[in-house]
């Protein structure tokens, strides 16, 4: 494989990997990682409410997957600007964009295969514009010393074939199991690097939307951004080993463990926010004399909430509503913050939840 930092990778191989990527040690790896997703899917599954994990852990990929570029918010922000988003930060409304790419992404899936337009249109919506694949070459290297670390191929003919045969492995990856074909997939997307800008957010929410596609999860709550951030020099490092030493083995089994941490990490996620919804519906039992379903999803599906969300949600009287959510600030579960000219209600439980999992401290 010839290949040299400065010069466009025309010689990109196509896939699959001319090499055995089932080796005792990565199919080990592959059936705890199985196991670990399992055990999620079967918890989501399970959910009275599963709009609630649909809204936040996507919401925490976002965040996790911008901070990898650089992007950095808190939890706080990303929810007040889902709530308030005339007020919303340049870094949170793109982190925001990346939830929407996300869902989108997920509904087109259940209709089309997995191709580059899923791709172009994941971009765009990441991006805010319309994105095509380039027609150019793209930089790829230190920001300080300008040393190119790889240069992804140019030539728009070689583009288009190498992503057309991404998206043929993708769509039949043979006898592979869907995780090593995630990870040889994210690997070739992320070589190829088809648009100028946003490869590797749409190259991660590409890794949850084949998950999703192959049925190994049905609903798009993998939380792998974290894992990610978390051995950030480790991903690149392996990323370029494929591509300079032809190490696919040692990339996959990186990628098939971070997906077995992030399943576990997920699923200790999902068991604290039903913590937390069962202590807001107490809570809301004591404040309303019932437990109000629909206050309580008015809470838990956006932990930042307006009057007038309780007030359609629950469809009562703004005075009823009021007397609710000031009834539960009273009691310390709500904590009530001016944006502007609107009051934003606070869900402590939940916001605690999200802080820790992203790692951020809830700003309040």
């Amino acid at each position: 494989m010839q290949w040299t930092p400065g010069t466009p990778f025309e010689n990109l191989p196509l896939l699959p990997p001319g090499v055995d990527l089932e080796t005792r040690d990565v199919l080990v790896a592959t059936i705890a990682a199985r196991v670990a997703l399992a055990k999620l899917d079967e918890a989501a599954a399970r959910l009275v409410n599963p709009t609630v994990v649909i809204n936040a852990i996507p919401l925490l990929e976002a965040q996790a997957s911008s901070a990898i570029e650089n992007i950095v918010t808190t939890t706080d922000e990303l929810f007040a600007a889902d709530a308030t988003a005339a007020s919303a930060s340049p870094a949170a409304r793109e982190t925001l964009r990346y939830r929407s790419a996300l869902r989108h992404g997920f509904e087109e899936i259940q209709t089309r295969p997995l191709t580059t337009r899923t791709a172009s249109r994941v971009c765009s919506l990441i991006l805010g514009h319309d994105t095509l694949p380039r027609t150019g070459e793209v930089y790829i290297g230190n920001p300080v010393t300008r040393e190119r670390i790889y240069t992804p191929p140019a030539a728009p003919r070689q583009l288009e074939a190498l992503m057309d045969n991404w998206a043929a492995f993708v769509n039949d990856r043979g006898t592979l199991d869907p995780l090593i074909a995630m990870a040889v997939a994210h690997y070739q997307f992320e070589a190829i690097h088809p648009f100028t800008d946003g490869n590797g957010r749409t190259g991660r929410i590409l890794n949850i939307l084949l998950l999703c596609d192959t049925g190994i999860l049905r609903l798009p709550l993998l939380y792998l951004s974290r894992e990610i951030i978390a051995s950030k020099d480790v991903y690149y490092r392996r990323l370029l080993d494929v591509t300079a030493h032809g190490a696919w083995v040692a990339w996959v089994s990186y990628v098939i463990e971070q997906v077995r941490r992030s399943a576990e990490r997920t699923l200790a996620l999902v068991s604290n926010l039903t913590e937390a919804e069962t202590l807001l519906t107490s809570a809301v039992r004591e404040s309303t004399g019932t437990a109000n379903a629909d206050l309580v999803g008015a809470l838990m599906e956006q932990p930042y909430a307006r009057l007038r969300d309780v007030m359609t949600r629950c469809a009562v009287s703004r005075p009823t509503a009021a007397k609710w959510l000031k009834g539960m600030a009273a009691a310390g579960v709500l904590s009530p913050l001016r944006v502007g000219r609107e009051v934003l209600y606070l869900n402590q439980p939940m916001l605690t939840v999200l802080a820790g999992a992203s790692g951020s401290s809830s700003g309040t």
